[in-house]
């Protein structure tokens, strides 16, 4: 057996033990990639990122579940970058970088909001993909009624960079009942069975537009739901210039996730139309909770 150390960082939120937990391995180049597996198991977040040297960009970030690799993470990339930020790993004159990732190479942009540190990562170009499936086992799978999921709108697999589907609900009382039934999903989610599902409705006060969301993790990842999700915001927002809103060329929001566990965060999400798609950001703040001495195989 062997030591790591690994430290806990809390993203999404300014307020230690809200917003979602990640794993953080600077330095991980002596790692390969079953010890970084073995070590995602053992801290068992819903991810542990390994910061790791790059030919490409200034870091390469590579992102584990308890269960599996993935290609990118939101929280667990603005937890990171805070961290090294906020440590002085990266200077306090450098307000951009570039990190690698199995999707391509990213920007990130720091800056200070209201005396807090805040990230802001791009992500993937979006993509989207119909869903087939019966919408009553989901509804089951989620522990809802079919009738509280807006037929009007569809039901989508969305990507910025990791795979969920997307499913807009009516009313926000409904996220409080909701009780997934997670092993279910695969069956369900015929197109993509290892996907996650990202329940979210709409909050309109006046003019501002904003988001509630839950994410509940797919049961190859060995999690069930987790606390607030950076790229299915992004997807999110990709969403909403996609189906609700085809005539605005950009939109900015704030999607709140992770109230019924008692983990409280919000993720700032822009999304603009360019000539070939669409740019997606999404921005967080951090919080260091502690360091922990993780033994793996």
């Amino acid at each position: 057996m062997k030591k790591q150390k690994v430290l806990h960082y809390d993203a999404f939120s300014s307020v230690a033990h809200k917003g979602n937990p990640a794993g953080v391995v600077l330095n991980a180049d002596h790692l390969n990639e079953d010890s970084m597996q073995s070590i995602a198991k053992a801290v068992g977040f819903n991810e542990t990122v390994f910061v790791v040297k790059s030919d490409n960009a200034d870091y390469r970030l590579r992102y584990f579940t308890p269960g599996h690799k993935i290609n990118l993470c939101g929280h667990a990339t603005i937890g990171s970058m805070y961290c090294m930020k906020s440590r002085g790993f990266i200077g306090e004159a450098v307000n951009e970088i570039k990190i690698e990732t199995n999707v391509g190479v990213l920007p990130i942009r720091f800056e200070t909001r209201e005396d807090n540190l805040f990230v802001t990562m791009k992500q993937d170009e979006p993509q989207f993909m119909p869903f087939q499936g019966s919408m009553d086992a989901l509804a089951r799978s989620m522990g809802i009624l079919s009738d509280e999921i807006d037929g009007t709108l569809p039901i989508v697999y969305g990507s910025t960079g990791a795979w969920t589907l997307l499913v807009h609900i009516k009313s926000l009382a409904s996220f409080r009942e909701m009780n997934p039934n997670n092993r279910e999903f695969p069956d369900i989610l015929k197109e993509k069975p290892r996907t996650s599902v990202h329940p979210f409705c709409i909050l309109n006060d006046g003019d501002q537009v904003g988001m509630h969301a839950r994410h509940f993790s797919s049961p190859y990842s060995g999690t069930v739901e987790d606390a607030v999700t950076g790229t299915a915001s992004g997807a999110m927002g990709a969403y909403y210039l996609t189906y609700l809103n085809k005539e605005i060329d950009n939109i900015d929001f704030i999607v709140e996730q992770g109230q019924e566990i008692n983990k409280d965060g919000k993720v700032y999400v822009s999304v603009k139309r360019n000539h070939h798609g669409m740019d997606v950001y999404v921005s967080g703040t951090g919080v260091f909770i502690q360091e922990l001495d993780v033994t793996y195989e």
